[in-house]
């Protein structure tokens, strides 16, 4: 049997109602987020994603640009990996963002220890400066506000990383986040890009 197409006035509702959906699981996730970073100890804050794990490392070639992220507020934090990839003889990359309508690019990060490379892009997060070369990773660490056990991902909202990843097919994603980020769904739309794997304090789920 043919499904017709839905009529375009139905498919502006159906959007709307995603958007929305998305909107109030970021806005729960973000809170959860934020509660569990905050009462973490100090000493397990300090131990928590210091070093990839061996299965995590094994997704890495040799060799590889690796991109990662410089974590906001109570993101999973990406500085320990960023220090153990870069003593392990790999090119490091951060996101760079010119303003909110360009396309994010990635420009190579040189000093993971003192981030002395680093200036507070548009969108208020630190980025490497503008002289810094652009570079294509294979690899990718992902930041995400929710992620189910199969590899989807909520962002932040900005679609910033779907369309690199969209644009950038073999590219190997890989979220990060605490455990209490984990959703049994996600409402979904097209430009979604799926992650590799995703990566907890707790275990790997995947690679899918």
């Amino acid at each position: 049997m043919v499904v017709p197409p839905l009529p375009s006035s139905q498919k502006r509702r159906i959007m709307p109602d995603i958007s929305n959906s998305k909107a109030e699981l970021r806005k729960g996730l973000r809170k959860a987020r934020r509660d569990h970073a905050a009462n973490l100890p100090p000493q397990v804050s300090a131990l928590v994603f210091r070093r990839p794990p061996g299965p995590v490392i094994d997704l890495v070639p040799e060799g590889a640009i690796v991109g990662l992220y410089h974590a906001a507020s109570h993101e999973a934090p990406a500085a320990g990996y960023a220090r153990f990839f870069m003593e392990a003889g790999h090119t490091l990359a951060l996101p760079a963002i010119t303003h909110a309508d360009a396309a994010m690019q990635f420009r190579t990060h040189t000093d993971p220890f003192g981030q002395t490379d680093l200036e507070e892009g548009p969108m208020g997060i630190m980025q490497p400066k503008a002289g810094a070369p652009a570079v294509l990773p294979q690899v990718l660490f992902v930041p995400v506000v929710g992620f189910t056990e199969i590899g989807h991902r909520l962002g932040q909202g900005g679609g910033f990383y779907d369309r690199y990843l969209a644009e950038h097919p073999g590219t190997v994603a890989l979220g990060m986040a605490w455990d209490v980020q984990k959703v049994d769904e996600l409402p979904l739309e097209d430009h979604d890009m799926p992650l590799t794997a995703v990566i907890t304090p707790t275990r790997i789920y995947g690679p899918f």
